[in-house]
C-alpha cells in the first residue's frame, strides 16, 4: 500500500469514528469550565456560573450542530414544498 492510501484510509475512518461519535454521544464537556458548571473571575477569583454552557456542564459537539442545521434545513425545505404543493 502507498503511503497516499495509508494517509486516506486514515482520514476516513477517522471521520467514521467521529460521525459514530456524534451520533452516539451529541454532547460532550464545556470546554471553558471543565464540564463543572462554574469559573472563578480573573478579578477577585469569584465563583459565577459559566458563561458558554450556563452552568449545564455540557456543550453540543460540533459534528452535531451542523447535522442538525442541515436537518432542520432539509425540513424546512420539505415543509415548503408541501405547502406550496398543496395550495394548488
Amino acid at each position: 500500500m502507498t503511503p497516499e492510501v495509508i494517509v486516506t484510509l486514515t482520514l476516513i475512518a477517522a471521520t467514521f469514528v467521529y460521525v459514530l461519535l456524534c451520533w452516539i454521544l451529541p454532547f460532550a464537556r464545556c470546554r471553558a469550565c471543565h464540564g463543572t458548571g462554574i469559573r472563578r473571575t480573573i478579578l477577585l477569583r469569584r465563583v459565577t456560573i459559566c458563561r458558554r454552557c450556563k452552568g449545564a456542564r455540557m456543550r453540543l459537539r460540533i459534528g452535531r450542530r451542523v447535522y442538525n442545521a442541515f436537518h432542520n434545513a432539509n425540513t424546512e425545505a420539505a415543509r415548503a414544498a408541501r405547502a406550496k404543493g398543496g395550495a394548488r
